[in-house]
């Protein structure tokens, strides 16, 4: 069922960026997935219907996390290197657990915190049952077989993700921003992980920062951001942010 909650920003009411998407361009921007390959192909079900109409410049972003926790990691990243949406233009953000899932592979022993959080799960959607957590003299040997599982088109898929991504007066980043500071001059660890700063600042940015990662039941909307991770892989809602104009609604599963 879609869920589309029209809305639109009050100029004269609020402070910060005016929000604005070039004419002609429509956006489409899905949050946090974390291996709910089923809730993917859903919402672009959806996606599809709603833009059936539309005849302008069709874009997609994926807000990053498309690993861990559920039990479809592999599933989503076969179904986003398969090119489900051949007539959208696909930006495709990292996220924190795409870069943990890395860092395990090239730094096993520093990097095995990853199977605390989430890493257990994508292991076993490539095939490696782990049933306990290894010690860590065993983790460089599970790294080096996850290494020789993972297909040639997933590595190269999660290498070549962006860390933002911007689009009329919108900035698209997985976590969020560090306040204060250029967006041109962001650290990546920021755009990766940052939480509580960004979450509570209430400055303008320069943009209105499009993000995920923090978990809320519903969107939320603030002058200076958007927010829309909505917890897929517990909730059975994955929320996609449409954009169009100065115009904002949603699309989201399990509604």
């Amino acid at each position: 069922m879609i869920s589309q909650l029209f809305r639109k920003f009050r100029k004269a009411e609020q402070k910060g960026t005016t929000p604005f998407i070039p004419r002609g361009q429509r956006v489409y921007c899905i949050g946090d997935i974390h291996g709910r390959a089923d809730l993917l192909e859903e919402l672009h079900t959806l996606i599809l219907a709603d833009v059936v109409a539309f005849k302008g410049t069709k874009i997609i972003v994926y807000l990053g996390d498309y690993v861990d926790r559920g039990e479809q990691s592999s599933g989503v990243i076969e179904t986003l290197v398969s090119n489900p949406l051949p007539e959208f233009e696909s930006i495709f953000l990292l996220g924190n657990h795409e870069q943990a899932l890395l860092d395990f592979i090239e730094y096993p022993v520093e990097a095995a915190a990853w199977l605390t959080f989430g890493g257990r799960e994508a292991l076993y959607s490539y095939g490696i049952a782990l049933a306990h957590l290894p010690t860590i003299h065993e983790v460089p040997q599970l790294a080096e077989r996850f290494d020789n599982e993972l297909p040639d088109s997933h590595r190269e898929f999660l290498h070549n993700c962006f860390e933002s991504w911007r689009c009329g007066t919108y900035y698209f980043v997985h976590a969020g921003i560090r306040p204060g500071v250029d967006l041109d001059a962001q650290m990546p660890a920021d755009k990766l992980w940052i939480r509580e700063e960004f979450l509570t600042s209430e400055a303008d940015h320069g943009a209105i920062i499009v993000h995920g990662h923090s978990i809320f039941m519903e969107p939320q909307i603030r002058p200076n951001r958007i927010s829309i991770d909505t917890g897929a892989f517990a909730t059975g809602v994955l929320t996609c942010l449409v954009l169009e104009g100065n115009i904002h609604r949603f699309l989201q599963t399990g509604k």
